[in-house]
């Protein structure tokens, strides 16, 4: 009986990090990113905005140039109504302002470009955000995986 018992505890903790694996941010990447640079050969010959394989999603659709969040996300079980919440620290306000973006994410890898555009980032690629926090939240409102920058929280000591 202490064997079973024993063994469910070491157990345990394993079952709930194969669950908090199910999701996984394996690359979150920001940085500015100029209008011309999404620019693609089709659109010269009358063609729409080709991003590829890459998910894009902006806070003003029709603004290009922003500050943008590469998220390469992995996930095993498909997440049809997850949201990135995405908290800023701008410079100019230093006051925590959240955009969300609603996503549908398949089972495997997925590519996000999740721009900050127009109005939601006028401080231009002269200043990134001092400091930045990315939340993917399942439809119930779960977290499922969330990733901050360096200096979005004081160390503990």
């Amino acid at each position: 009986m202490r064997l079973v018992r024993l063994a469910l505890l070491l157990l345990l903790p394993s079952l709930a990090a194969a669950r908090a694996a199910d999701v996984e941010f394996v690359r979150v990447w920001p940085g500015w990113r100029d209008a011309v640079s999404f620019e693609r050969i089709a659109e010269y010959f009358g063609g729409e905005e080709d991003n590829g394989k890459q998910v894009m999603l902006r806070t003003h659709a029709d603004a290009r140039a922003g500050y943008y969040f590469l998220v390469r996300v992995k996930t095993r079980a498909p997440q049809p109504e997850a949201r990135f919440e995405l908290t800023v620290i701008q410079a100019s306000t230093l006051a925590p302002k959240t955009f969300t973006f609603a996503a549908a994410l398949p089972a495997n890898e997925t590519v996000f470009q999740l721009g900050l555009t127009g109005a939601d980032y006028p401080e231009g690629k002269k200043a990134p955000p001092v400091a930045w926090k990315l939340t993917l939240l399942a439809a119930n409102g779960t977290v499922l995986v969330e990733q901050k920058s360096f200096l979005w929280e004081k160390p503990a000591k």
